[in-house]
């Protein structure tokens, strides 16, 4: 097996090689404690060459314990399948081999020779995201399962190297790198989502945080900065940053906003190097991210989406952004049209065309690329998710090659999967349009045809079917199946002399469509003679077997077809199990191929059938479990006590202790609904079948058989299995599949989870009863990778399985190196194609989706057929018609041959009424049309008809209705009210004059607008003079992300300023709305208002001192107003009395119709009644004319008729019309309708009258002639009693209907009482009619004087708002003063500062700075700029200046000598000069500053006082207008107290008695109302009590007074407590009282940022130096040593001649001692001359010494920082100098040069050696 060999070379290469070390430091100090941390750090460190073990990690399979199952029973063969759905499922870990997950392994794959390599994930939950390191050495697989792990590999040993633990909860969904490998980020999917940064060479984890709420695609690095990080994925996008806080390093994250843009799914994404993103979206658009929000959003030209589908950007390279999405389609963008992209006002679209355009191929759907490792390399590969990989070299040239396809998959779940009887290969299908042929013991795919629809299930025909072996059966998603040949075409070549390519070949031999969904299961029947195929329509096709496959038919079963199973040979009948998704199970009989085929449907309802509906029992199941649980607890425990009784002599204690104890409840039986769905069963014995079961009843092979009653419904019907076998850790993950092996001694289940599960099992045991152990192993995806397909070869040597992931795998039962002989033995063999297939034309195939099935086009064809029958004897009655016609025709013309009497008429020819329907029909239709042309005419008839009714009719809205009592002469009429019109012209509400509260408020307001900007102003000016922009040198660019911190700090900053404004406001308000100390309460203010109003010495109106109040001054507008709603008051009361008459009108027509009824059934009565028995019945009342004068000008056709006929016979001629008038035919006209009325009231009872007389006379004859019998004679009387009492009982109703009618008419006297409120209601508003008349009089000069007055408040007003505006101005003039003299402190303390301590040219400068000059104007603009630098200045600064800043020195010094500031004194620093003088420069214009707001201030102060005399002047004429105005008043008020006001009063109202008796003159009488006066009464007792409650409330205030006087204390002395506490903590955090607004309000320096960046180059410039120099050094240090080298040599040499010398002086003193005296004078001279000559010899050689020695001292002093630890540096030496001009050493030297000899004599001699 390929992956054990592969485990195996790296489980011996990846051993645990732990060489980190730990010295020893036994011998080290103890005390040096920082030492041996560092020490601990490095022993925690993993060290660089640990490795784990490979063996040691990754899952197994699972064995039941104590079985005999072998560990690796099943052996790894290949994998044919690639999961192109998941994301980044594709990585490259050089330029031949390519990784990717399927299911639980992990795939290296060689590009060139497909040779494949296996990782087995190490949890066995699956394997959920990979990457690869940048430098290709490492690779990251990640992986899934409970608290998963992230295990990094070492390539190409594929050594495990580190493990990550604790990152995510269940699984990963992304891993990546950082640019230069250092960090790795991964993020978990649900339930957590939890995102982490590690340092993954020391397994730690640096960072953590949950990423987001939903589902995350991708998390990268920035590549251009290391501390951005990117996320997307669900509907979001979130950029991370991590930054440094007070309690660390932290991940921080802001989520992008979409703003109008629609949410879209993000799975890709580029960083741009300015901190920007580009992503892409659903609809196919790119999306520029700038902060967290959609800068713009970039289509194409025309508004054409960049891509169609989703679009994903993936690399920045050459200048253009390469994008690719899933219409196959890569393009390249310019890069920086993009980056300045920016939308226009109408859109936030940007439009760009593509630089750079490729397209892969048809129907491809890019979703990840990788590139390739090569340096400067093109090459890419892609993942396309319709499964394959792709090669593209993206260069973009003339010579770019083509897209190369490398490898090619199944897309999505396999839908079916078989293997050929005979050989060693398996076919699959998939809904990707394709069917695959494999050879899985060559490992290779030997052909594929694709098809228009998507493949649902396959089935390999038996060799019973086809001798061959290489017929297929494949059933797809239109509900076709196809029956498709597999041959060799090379043989086929042999044979016809073509030179096809390839190893097989899939040909069409027949399709039919027997279903109209997709095709669910096909299956053969034992003997090979049938093809049954079964759909998700409920539908199982038969089908007859042979060269040409023909339908049978086909039954219908309760649910979607599952699975299809028949009967094994060891039934004795044959037939087929049918299992459904829905949880029924059909077994029908095997239809008969011989029958005849049925004409009009293929369903065959006669098939005989039983049907299993499987009802949950497993709620049961776990119920009986527990009661036995609890069964065997209790027997357990009575042993217990049994044991315990013994032991113990107290039982009653044991007893009463299980008295105590109480049962829980027992779980309850439960049933899903819906039903758990079936996944798959298979027969066990005739009629019995085994059934796994999803969902709910997972964990469980239940055994089921067939009820023997099936008369129920099978949708209704409920069965229960007879037996169960239990599955082992399967309740949440069922069995999907079963297969055996060919001698059934193996069961193969693919399981929900992925995985494979093989249990042994005994020979013929199909109860299942030695299914126990089991042998288990996860292959496929575990969340998703479903295993739907197992399948053993036909030699039970290969387990094949496909799952829902689209992975397909070999197993091989046979250890891998068997499987190798095996495949050198033979190889799987191809059938061969049948004889003369070259020339058999191709099978038609179905193409079209929508294409009839068999069934439908059967059912087509009857319909047609019956169509057509149908329409044959439509014309054999269409013909026989056309006859009958003629024949009625002739008929017709030989009636009206014949003579008129015998003729027959057109009713008696009249058979049927239909005809003459549709005869009126069109003459109603004619009608219309008639209508339709006379329309305009009617229309005006008509307008024309309504402007009559308006001008005589409708401008009455009542008329005068009058009803008359019926039994007496009274009557009540309505009033007569005219149409409501508009109020005249003087009754139209005029125009208000304007107020002056209005004005003052308008006022004000712009008195407050002005005074804004000008306060604006002055901020903007005092911030350009204290905040100028410091000047920094050019050439410093901050980054990109510099520039966005000091942006985002200012943004802070600007908000927490704009809080502190807002709060500040707040503090404002609230202190402008506190009270001042001596403000009341308006409450209180009002009430005092009114009390002096209403209260006190009361004037009346006639008084002539009488001042009238401003509220009840009365004019023309309020009198109008008074005198509409008086008229609206007396219509209203018109129309309800209206309203009551004219329902008394209608009662009474009612009555009169009422009583005319009674009085005919009356009459009926008097006909059976004697003449002499008759009572008179009471005259009928009439309604008359007036009663309903509404009738007047109700019209019929027949008045109109008659009116013509009298205005033809009175006037025949048009101009006799005009002179006489249409009066007189109008009165005629009346007379003649009132006169027929007459006459029909009269001729009512005339008929009925001469009817009872003719009735009593034929009785009287009857008497007269017949005597009757007694009998008889008693009915009449009986019958005569009833008729009496019938007419008694009409008599008396209706004269009691008549007297209760009069009595309804006492309205009257109500309607009298109105007409009488009325009469006063129009003499008050005649005199409301004089009051306004008298108004008008005075108005005129009112409005005059009261304009007057108008525009004298108005101009106190504004010289109110101007007093107070220029006060404002000059209050901030003060302020402006103030700190003018606080900058100018600033300034001098700057100055002092400057100076420093103990300066010599303190005096000077002083002076200088002092010294007054005379300075040109400068212009404005430079002014501002100059106070912007000394105010940017000066805001640095924190000490005060004295307030003795404006006494200046003299210009002269002491001795009187001019001041010269020109030139800097000799000996003082020339920067402290010119910044003197700079700093003069400032406080020269601080004083020219300061005499402008001087002088503005004063202009100011004589502006205020110029309009405080304007305003005193403006207020005495305001007082005079307002005196001028109430004489007006009171004038007015007399005038209208001279007018007469008519008051009816009664005697008894009147209580103005003198002497006993009224007087007769009442003038100084009062006019009162009672109510009003005891309420007046009633209101002294109320003044009463409210005084004693007024003083109860003042004494309650004045106790809150004090109350709130002794909380505001306590208020202060918190408030100080807590200022205190508050300066205490600003102590101990800043050291020093600081402003927390202006600390909050601090952004960022860019000064600061500069100088930091500054800081950088110059680290960077230095590093670089020091570089160098390190470089010098060594070179340097090296050359030391080769001086060092020789300078040993040479004292080498010179130790040599010191002892020559020593030698030489010894032999002289002994030649001496030898030589004789008489020698001594011969030789004298010459040996004096040798001591000389020697002596000069040992001088020389002491100053070569003396001189190599200070040139060693040299060379040590400039090498001294490399010379080792132990010698320390060496002092430096004077310059070197040539050996003749070098002086003779003292002995002091002597001594020093011979300690620093000895010095290096012991190091240099170990260098020489």
């Amino acid at each position: 097996m390929s992956e054990e060999n592969t485990a195996n070379s790296v489980g011996d290469q990846a051993e645990i090689t732990k060489t980190a070390s730990r010295e020893n430091t036994a011998g080290c100090d103890i005390e040096n404690s920082l030492t041996q941390q560092e020490d601990e750090e490095e022993s925690r460190r993993l060290p660089a060459d640990m490795y784990y073990k490979y063996e040691e990690l990754h899952s197994r399979p699972s064995i039941t314990p104590d079985s005999e199952i072998p560990e690796n029973l099943l052996h790894l063969s290949h994998t044919f399948g690639y999961d192109s759905g998941r994301r980044a499922n594709l990585q490259l870990l050089d330029d031949r081999t390519l990784i990717f997950i399927a299911g639980n392994l992990l795939i290296l794959l060689d590009v060139s020779t497909k040779e494949q390599r296996y990782l087995r994930s190490c949890s066995g939950g699956g394997i959920g995201s990979i990457t690869a390191h940048p430098s290709r050495q490492y690779f990251v697989v990640a992986e899934k399962g409970n608290q998963p792990n992230i295990i990094i590999y070492e390539y190409p040993s594929l050594q495990p190297y580190r493990i990550l633990r604790g990152g995510t909860e269940r699984a990963y969904s992304f891993v990546d790198f950082n640019r230069d490998g250092s960090l790795l980020a991964s993020v978990g999917s649900a339930p957590d989502y939890m995102l982490t940064l590690w340092d993954w060479r020391q397994e730690e984890v640096m960072l953590s945080c949950k990423a987001i709420s939903q589902e995350v695609y991708r998390v990268s690095f920035s590549p251009y900065n290391p501390e951005l990080l990117t996320s997307s994925g669900s509907a979001h996008i979130k950029f991370w940053k991590m930054a440094s806080t007070f309690t660390g390093l932290k991940l921080q994250g802001l989520i992008g906003h979409f703003g109008k843009t629609a949410a879209t799914d993000i799975e890709g994404y580029v960083e741009l190097p300015d901190g920007k993103v580009v992503s892409g979206s659903d609809w196919g658009n790119l999306l520029l991210w700038d902060g967290n929000a959609i800068k713009v959003e970039i289509c194409r030209k025309g508004g054409r989406s960049c891509h169609t589908g989703l679009v994903q950007p993936f690399a920045l390279e050459d200048g253009q952004l390469m994008t690719f999405g899933s219409d196959g389609v890569v393009r390249g963008w310019d890069f920086e049209s993009i980056d300045t992209a920016d939308s226009n006002s109408d859109s936030s679209k940007f439009e760009l065309e593509p630089m750079n355009e490729m397209v892969i191929g048809h129907n491809v759907r890019l979703s990840s690329v990788v590139k390739s490792s090569t340096p400067d390399s093109f090459l890419w590969f892609a993942k396309d998710s319709s499964g394959a990989i792709w090669k593209l070299d993206l260069s973009f040239t003339y010579t770019t090659p083509d897209p190369e396809c490398l490898f090619c998959f199944h897309a999505g779940a396999i839908q079916g999967l078989d293997v050929s009887r005979k050989s060693h290969m398996m076919a699959t299908t998939a809904l990707d349009r394709s069917v695959k042929v494999f050879d899985f013991l060559a490992k290779r795919e030997l052909t594929t045809s694709r098809f228009n629809q998507g493949g649902t299930a396959l089935s390999w025909a038996p060799t019973l079917v086809n001798q061959s072996g290489g017929l297929l059966v494949t059933g797809f998603e239109d509900g076709v199946v196809r029956l498709l040949e597999l041959y060799d075409p090379q043989r086929l070549h042999v044979v016809t002399g073509r030179s096809p390519k390839g190893d097989a070949k899939l040909r069409l031999k027949q399709a039919f469509k027997p279903h109209n969904a997709p095709v669910t299961a096909v299956a053969y029947e034992r003997n090979g003679d049938i093809l049954a195929t079964g759909s998700s329509d409920c539908t199982v096709f038969f089908f007859t077997v042979g060269e040409k496959y023909n339908p049978i038919g086909f039954v219908r079963v309760p649910g979607p077809v599952q699975a299809l199973e028949w009967s094994p040979h060891s039934h004795n009948e044959n037939r087929l199990l049918i299992l459904c998704q829905s949880g029924h199970v059909v077994e029908v009989h095997s239809p008969d191929p011989e029958a005849q085929t049925p004409t009009k449907t293929f369903q065959l309802p006669e098939l005989p059938s039983r049907c299993f509906r499987f009802r949950s029992i497993k709620s049961r199941i776990k119920r009986e479990e527990e009661i036995a649980r609890r069964q065997a607890i209790k027997e357990k425990r009575e042993k217990e006590r049994e044991e315990r009784l013994k032991k113990s002599k107290q039982p009653d204690l044991d007893l009463e202790e299980e008295e105590e104890e109480e049962e829980e409840e027992l779980p309850a039986i439960y049933i899903p609904d819906p039903p758990s769905p079936l996944y798959c069963g298979f027969y066990s014995q005739s009629g019995q079948f085994w059934l796994s079961m999803g969902g709910f009843d997972s964990g469980f092979l239940y055994h089921c058989k067939f009820s023997e009653q099936q008369d129920e419904d099978p949708v209704q019907r409920q069965d229960e299995p007879f037996d169960f076998l239990p599955v082992q850790n399967a309740d949440n993950n069922p069995i999907r599949s079963i297969t055996f092996s060919s001698n059934r001694q193996l069961l193969l289940c693919g399981m929900h989870s992925g995985s494979i599960r093989v249990y042994p099992l005994q020979p013929s045991d199909h109860n299942l009863t030695s299914m126990q152990a089991y042998w288990e192993l996860s292959v496929h995806d575990n969340h998703y990778g479903h295993l739907r397909y197992i399948r053993c070869s036909h030699d039970d040597h290969f387990v094949l399985t496909a799952g829902d992931d689209g992975n397909i795998f070999s197993f091989s039962l046979l250890p891998p190196e068997e499987l190798q002989k095996g495949l050198q033995r033979k190889r799987a063999k191809v059938p061969s194609p049948r004889v003369g297939l070259e020339n058999e034309a191709l099978a038609q195939d179905i193409e079209d989706p929508a294409a009839y099935s068999i069934e439908t086009a059967k059912q087509k064809l009857e319909k047609d057929r019956l169509r057509r029958e149908v329409d044959l004897k439509i014309s054999a009655k269409r013909k026989k018609l056309v006859e009958l016609q003629k024949k009625f025709k002739q008929l017709l013309n030989d009636n009206q041959s014949l003579p008129e009497h015998v003729r027959l008429k057109p009713a008696e020819l009249q058979l049927d009424q239909r005809f003459n329907e549709q005869a009126e029909k069109v003459k109603a239709q004619r009608v219309r049309e008639v209508r339709k042309q006379l329309g305009w005419e009617m229309e005006r008839c008509c307008i024309a008809l309504k402007k009559l009714q308006d001008w005589f009719k409708d401008s009455l809205e009542s008329k005068v209705v009058t009803v008359v009592a019926i039994c007496t002469n009274h009557r009540v009429s309505s009033y007569r009210l005219p149409a409501l019109t508009e109020p005249s012209a003087w009754l139209r509400q005029q125009s208000r004059p304007g107020r002056p509260d209005e004005d003052g408020a308008a006022t004000q307001e712009r008195r407050r607008s002005r005074a804004e900007p000008a306060k604006d102003s002055g901020e903007l000016e005092e911030d350009k003079v204290l905040c100028p922009l410091m000047a920094r040198p050019a050439g410093i660019k901050l980054g990109d992300r510099q520039v966005e911190r000091l942006r985002k700090a200012a943004e802070k900053a600007e908000q927490a300023r704009a809080k502190i404004e807002k709060r500040q406001q707040e503090w404002e308000q609230l202190y402008a709305e506190k009270p001042k100390e001596n403000c009341e309460d308006p409450q209180d203010v009002q009430a005092i208002c009114e009390a002096k109003e209403n209260i006190g010495d009361l004037k009346l109106k006639s008084a002539k001192d009488f001042t009238v109040p401003k509220h009840l001054r009365m004019n023309t507008e309020r009198k109008i107003t008074e005198m509409i709603a008086l008229e609206e008051k007396i219509r209203e009361k018109q129309t309800e009395m209206n309203g009551r008459i004219m329902t008394l009108r209608d009662s009474k027509v009612r009555l009169v119709s009422q009583l005319h009824a009674q009085a005919q059934q009356l009459q009926k009565v008097q006909q059976h009644l004697a003449d002499h028995l008759h009572s008179p019945p009471p005259a009928l009342p009439t309604i008359l004319p007036e009663e309903t004068p509404e009738k007047r000008l109700r019209y019929s056709r027949a008045t109109l008729e008659r009116y013509r006929v009298l205005r033809e016979q009175r006037c025949p001629t048009v101009e006799q019309e005009e002179q006489e008038g249409a009066a007189g035919l109008l009165e005629q006209l009346e007379k003649e309708m009132e006169g027929e009325e007459e006459e029909e009231r009269g001729e009512e009872g005339t008929p009925c009258l001469s009817t009872s007389s003719v009735i009593a006379e034929e009785e009287t004859a009857v008497e007269e002639g017949v005597e009757l019998s007694e009998l008889e004679e008693e009915l009449l009387i009986e019958k005569e009693i009833k008729l009496l009492y019938m007419q008694d009982s009409l008599l008396e109703e209706m004269e009691s209907s008549m007297c209760q009618f009069d009595a309804k008419l006492l309205l009257r006297h109500q309607k009298l009482h109105l007409d009488w409120q009325l009469k006063l209601a129009d003499l008050r508003q005649l005199m409301l009619y004089q009051e306004l008349l008298l108004l008008k009089e005075v108005d005129r000069r009112e409005e005059i004087l009261q304009e007057k007055l108008n525009a004298r408040m108005k101009e106190e007003n504004s010289i109110t708002s101007k007093l107070e505006e220029y006060n404002e101005q000059l209050e901030l003039k003060r302020r402006d003063i103030a700190k003018v003299h606080e900058r100018e402190k600033a300034l001098a303390a700057a100055f002092q500062a400057s100076l420093g301590e103990d300066n010599k040219f303190e005096e000077f400068l002083t002076k200088v700075f002092k010294k007054r000059i005379k300075r040109v104007k400068k212009k404005e603009q430079t002014e501002n700029e100059e106070e912007e630098e000394d105010s940017d200045e000066d805001s640095d600064e924190d000490d005060d200046w004295d307030d003795d800043d404006d006494d200046y020195e003299s210009d002269m010094e002491e001795g009187g000598v001019p001041l010269d500031d020109s030139v800097c004194p000799p000996g003082c620093d020339p920067q402290l000069f010119e910044n003197t003088l700079q700093l003069r420069e400032r406080r020269l214009d601080l004083e020219e500053l300061l005499v402008e707001e001087k002088k503005s201030a004063d202009a100011l102060e004589k502006e205020c006082d110029t309009l405080i005399k304007k305003e005193k002047s403006v207020k005495s004429s305001r007082k005079a207008a307002e005196g001028d105005l109430e004489l007006v008043n009171r004038e007015k008020q007399q005038k209208l107290n001279e007018l007469d006001m008519v008051i009816p009063f009664r005697l008894h109202q009147i209580e103005f008695v003198v002497n006993g008796s009224v007087p007769s003159d009442l003038t100084p009488t009062l006019v009162l109302n009672r109510m009003e006066l005891s309420r007046l009464q009633e209101r002294v007792m109320e003044l009463q009590v409210e005084k004693t409650q007024q003083k109860d409330l003042s004494c309650q205030a004045r106790q809150q007074h004090v109350r709130l006087v002794h909380d505001r204390k306590e208020m202060n002395v918190e408030i100080q407590v807590l200022e205190n506490q508050c300066n205490q903590l600003m102590m101990m955090k800043f050291g020093r009282l600081v402003d927390l607004e202006a600390l909050q309000t601090l952004s960022g320096n860019r000064t600061l940022e500069e100088l930091k960046q500054e800081k950088l180059l110059q680290e960077a410039a230095n590093a670089k130096e020091i570089k160098q120099w390190d470089a010098k050094v060594e070179e340097e240090h090296q050359a030391l040593m080769e001086v060092t080298k020789c300078n040993t040599e040479c004292l080498l040499s010179l130790t040599m001649l010191f002892d020559e010398k020593s030698e030489l002086e010894h032999k002289l003193n002994a030649r001496q001692k030898k030589i004789g005296r008489q020698l001594q004078d011969f030789s004298r001279r010459a040996d004096q001359e040798e001591i000389w000559r020697l002596q000069e010899f040992v001088k020389t050689q002491s100053h070569q010494i003396e001189a190599l020695s200070r040139e060693i001292d040299l060379l040590s002093r400039k090498g001294g920082h490399v010379l080792p630890t132990s010698q320390p540096p060496l002092p430096p030496l004077a310059p070197l100098s040539t050996p003749q001009t070098t002086p003779t050493p003292s002995n002091q030297d002597q001594r020093r040069l011979s300690k620093q000899l000895k010095a290096q004599k012991s190091p240099s001699g170990q260098g020489a050696n």
